[in-house]
């Protein structure tokens, strides 16, 4: 009897110490998230909306949980107060003209505030200093933009199968030109034409060139196109001398 007595203490004792560890080291787990034993300074900003913020997000610098929304409070109905405790180790780093945003862990995560990097001629921002925010994009919006974007796709899908539709029924002067070979051999014809007056329009040039009333005005063309070579073939030699004589300067 005495010794069963014995083993429900000792089993009781473990489970109480095992139980007073754990306590202490949650307690210590969520102070140490809370920044309840480090020190600390305080930064507040305002938002129209803070979108599904709460007391206790993490709040971020650089990609870094640096902080906590330490508390959120309604001051009018255009303003809300957000107060943050950040560590006091990363003020140095937070310059007065940094901007304050809310974020979200992953797509369907947590709020967070993300803090973004000053300019490096900023000075350090103090305790209980004020910092400027940018109001967040709702979700709502987003879900709105995206089904009018979906809409907007499905009508220019539907308008497009209906122009494919003609076109291979016929319809329309694309179709009529793709299903119609008549149309094509016609366009086929004009181009073959096109191509035979071009040539015959190259030949009457060289012959207009060999005529005696003509010959004169070739000539003075072809004389005013040799003097413009002769002219870029110049500058090109001057350009030339002028950077041998600044090289061997």
């Amino acid at each position: 009897m005495d010794t069963q007595s014995t083993k429900f203490k000792v089993r009781l004792g473990i489970f109480i110490s095992t139980g007073i560890i754990l306590f202490v080291l949650g307690i210590f787990y969520i102070g140490r998230q809370k920044n309840l034993f480090n020190p600390v300074f305080k930064i507040t900003t305002s938002f129209y909306s803070v979108s599904g913020l709460q007391v206790g997000n993490n709040v971020r610098f650089s990609g870094i949980n640096l902080g906590t929304v330490d508390n959120i409070q309604i001051i009018n109905d255009t303003t809300v107060n957000v107060e943050i405790m950040m560590d006091k180790d990363v003020q140095k780093f937070i310059k007065n003209d940094c901007i304050i945003s809310i974020g979200s862990e992953g797509i369907i995560g947590d709020r967070v505030l993300n803090i973004s990097q000053g300019s490096p001629d900023a000075k350090p921002i103090k305790d209980g200093e004020f910092l400027s925010s940018v109001e967040p994009v709702e979700t709502d919006q987003i879900m709105m933009s995206l089904q009018i974007a979906s809409g907007n796709a499905e009508i220019i899908t539907n308008q497009l199968a209906e122009i494919m539709v003609k076109i291979n029924s016929g319809n329309g002067t694309l179709g009529r030109l793709i299903q119609d070979t008549t149309i094509a051999e016609n366009l086929s014809e004009t181009i073959k034409n096109l191509k035979t007056s071009s040539k015959g329009l190259d030949e009457n040039m060289k012959a207009a060139k060999h005529n005696f009333l003509l010959k004169g005005y070739f000539n003075k063309k072809e004389k005013e196109k040799q003097k413009q070579l002769e002219k870029e073939k110049a500058k090109k030699e001057a350009v030339k001398k002028e950077n041998a004589e600044h090289s061997e300067k």
